[in-house]
């Protein structure tokens, strides 16, 4: 355990250097979180037959992929950000990589609820610019993101970044000489595995097209809320009120909302079934 436990000090967060650039553990889960993404959703066009050409696919996870980083970028700047007011008088350095001293850093600080946004945006978009089904897709996303999401949340461990909060369990962390739950780990079981396990049970038995990304909305809210008790508030924040973080509040509305489109949706049903 005493190797697991100071980790960090062994662990360089930067994998290699590219021509003075510095590519880090973190790019290259998160690379592998998209090609996987993409493999399981043609994976799951074809085991379960939607009616989705592969061309239309590739075409589409270009788009789903350019608004999740705007939205994940743009919710972090607007929600976590420090620096919200320099942001939205600067507006052209929220994506700018490099840094006030002219370092490569690439782009950092990301919200997945920003990029829940985002995603949503580009696939409505996506899908009136191309006569699709949009609930088709966006139930695809329920089945293909989740495994793909533990990637993500693994970056963020070797990143050595949303650290837990304190503890004195064994399998905890030192950061900065204090022991810390491992969090992004728990978040990636939970959040991953979990959610996946869920969604792909859901789809077993599916009564209507939609239900797939409120199941995985409400699944993902609740694992999220759960893990937000081991995570460390965001820096600046804190606890936001009745001793929630920022995150949590944030997975209640999604969950709320999610639950009411369930119930919408599930009354609709009924009502033509008469």
């Amino acid at each position: 355990m005493k190797f697991w436990q100071n980790i960090y000090a062994n662990f360089d967060v930067v994998a290699f250097e590219f021509f003075g650039f510095k590519v880090h553990w973190y790019s290259i889960m998160y690379v592998i979180a998209l090609l996987l993404a993409l493999y399981l959703a043609k994976f799951f066009v074809k085991k379960f037959q939607f009616d989705i050409r592969d061309k239309i696919l590739d075409n589409y996870f270009v788009w789903a992929e350019i608004g999740v980083i705007l939205g994940a970028r743009v919710g972090y700047v607007l929600i976590y950000d420090a620096n919200t007011a320099y942001y939205l008088t600067h507006p052209w350095q929220i994506f700018n990589p490099f840094g006030r001293n002219g370092e490569f850093i690439g782009i950092r600080g990301l919200s997945y609820h920003g990029a829940i946004v985002g995603f949503l945006l580009a696939t409505v978009l996506f899908c009136k610019k191309y006569k699709q089904n949009l609930w088709l897709f966006l139930d695809l996303a329920a089945l293909s993101v989740p495994l793909a999401y533990v990637f993500g949340r693994v970056g963020n461990f070797l990143n050595q970044e949303l650290f837990g909060r304190a503890t004195d369990v064994p399998w905890g962390i030192y950061v900065e000489g204090i022991l810390r739950h491992p969090s992004q780990l728990y978040e990636a079981f939970l959040e991953g595995f979990v959610v996946f396990i869920v969604v792909y049970l859901f789809k077993l038995r599916q009564k209507f097209e939609g239900e797939l990304i409120i199941i995985y909305a409400g699944a993902y809210s609740l694992a999220r809320f759960a893990c937000e008790f081991y995570r460390e508030p965001d820096f600046g924040i804190g606890f936001v009120v009745f001793g929630l973080s920022m995150g949590q509040i944030l997975s209640l509305i999604m969950f709320v909302a999610a639950l009411l489109f369930y119930l919408f949706f599930k009354k609709k049903l009924m009502y033509l079934k008469g």
